[in-house]
């Protein structure tokens, strides 16, 4: 692990305070933290290449669902796991049912950005990821955005730990930056050699030897010495920092870009994000989660109809989820738009019937009493929010 000095320095304090997830780490997909007073704690995952919420959570009550789906529509009779008689969740996420059950777990259908060009992955993640109205209208990220406007002191800094800065946490706030610069794990003589260098340290030594613990918990090395590179691992790590002093992390989930075969491409990505939730619950404990809000949100949804390659095309509307202890589950959130006949957008995509940044806006309201007036302007330009939101109900 390399400290990128030109930006910020951790102090020795800081790095104690985490080395315990640090020294055992995975090879980072892009993962980010941020340090805020209080107890509330928000992890956003970005879905990255347009996951098909109409896949994840499937309309079967809705008339003409399973014409414009042939070889994709479900029904509770062949597999699908029925949410509320009108919705079902696909069974390659079978496993978030008891989220569900316990109401820890709500899912906002029909939601976007405001992006409606060409439907391009680079210029959608830039929507989702900077929170402006137009591409390419905010050069920062709207998370970086958010730590200006909530209360916290120099000693409770952000950290970027990845190998490549991703934009939702860019700008000009201060952010502590890992680069991973090695795609193996410690030596078994390098760690023998850091124990013997630092065991008259007793902080360091104690930080150090739970690090070497780490693999017998849920953020493995690999038996072959590689750095696990498994969205457990990167979970896992992002839980353990929120238990110390951060309380802000976000991290991607890739692979939903299902063109082709999309019955058989959509379970890994699928499988991945219900690992990661199972794995930040597990990890933070039931103390911290149910201080815990969990944002996952793609960059748009993909078509209504399933084309010739059995997948799904670039679309528009799509699918959020919410997750954790401090929210009101149990629901399909949002207003459904319906898929029949004049009610898709350009007869092709879900039509949007709400912002996905007003979901974002509503859980920084939630958790860090962040104020109208800076959500709409400062945070997300544009937006239209207010404390009636919908999403701040129950």
């Amino acid at each position: 692990m390399t400290l990128s000095m030109n930006r910020i320095s951790l102090s020795r304090r800081g790095f104690l305070t985490s080395a315990c997830c640090l020294a055992a780490a995975p090879v980072f997909t892009p993962v980010t933290f941020a340090a805020m007073p209080g107890d509330n704690r928000f992890v956003t995952i970005v879905l990255r290449g347009a996951m098909d919420g109409l896949d994840l959570v499937q309309p079967y009550g809705d008339a003409g669902f399973a014409a414009l789906r042939p070889t994709l529509a479900l029904t509770p009779e062949t597999g699908l796991l029925d949410l509320d008689g009108r919705f079902g969740l696909n069974p390659a996420a079978a496993d978030l049912m008891p989220f569900w059950k316990s109401r820890e777990l709500a899912f906002v259908h029909a939601v976007s950005t405001p992006y409606r060009d060409q439907r391009s992955h680079f210029d959608g993640q830039d929507m989702l990821e900077s929170g402006g109205e137009h591409v390419a209208e905010e050069k920062t990220g709207w998370l970086n955005r958010a730590l200006a406007v909530i209360p916290r002191s120099d000693a409770r800094k952000a950290i970027d730990v990845n190998t490549s800065t991703e934009l939702i946490l860019s700008g000009p706030n201060n952010v502590d930056v890992w680069a991973s610069d090695s795609n193996l794990a410690p030596a078994r003589d390098e760690m023998q050699f850091l124990a013997r260098l630092y065991a008259d340290d007793p902080p360091f030594a104690a930080a150090l030897a739970e690090a070497t613990r780490a693999d017998a918990a849920s953020m493995m090395v690999e038996p072959d010495g590689q750095r696990g590179e498994k969205v457990a691992d990167v979970a896992a790590l992002a839980a353990n920092m929120l238990k110390g002093d951060y309380r802000i992390a976000s991290f991607s989930i890739t692979g939903w870009d299902t063109h082709i075969g999309q019955a058989g491409q959509f379970k890994r990505p699928a499988q991945d994000l219900v690992q990661a939730i199972n794995t930040l619950k597990t990890t933070l404990g039931t103390e911290i989660w149910a201080k815990t809000v969990v944002l996952a949100m793609t960059e748009f949804g993909r078509t209504a109809r399933q084309n010739g390659s059995a997948g799904t095309d670039h679309g528009t509307g799509g699918c959020a989820l919410l997750a954790g202890g401090a929210i009101n589950g149990g629901r399909i959130l949002g207003k459904w738009p319906g898929i029949g006949d004049g009610q898709l957008l350009d007869d092709r995509d879900l039509m949007p019937t709400a912002d996905v940044r007003e979901v974002a806006a509503a859980m920084l309201y939630r958790q860090f009493d962040v104020g109208v007036d800076d959500l709409t302007g400062k945070i997300f330009p544009g937006l239209g929010f207010d404390k009636g939101s919908q999403f701040l109900r129950g």
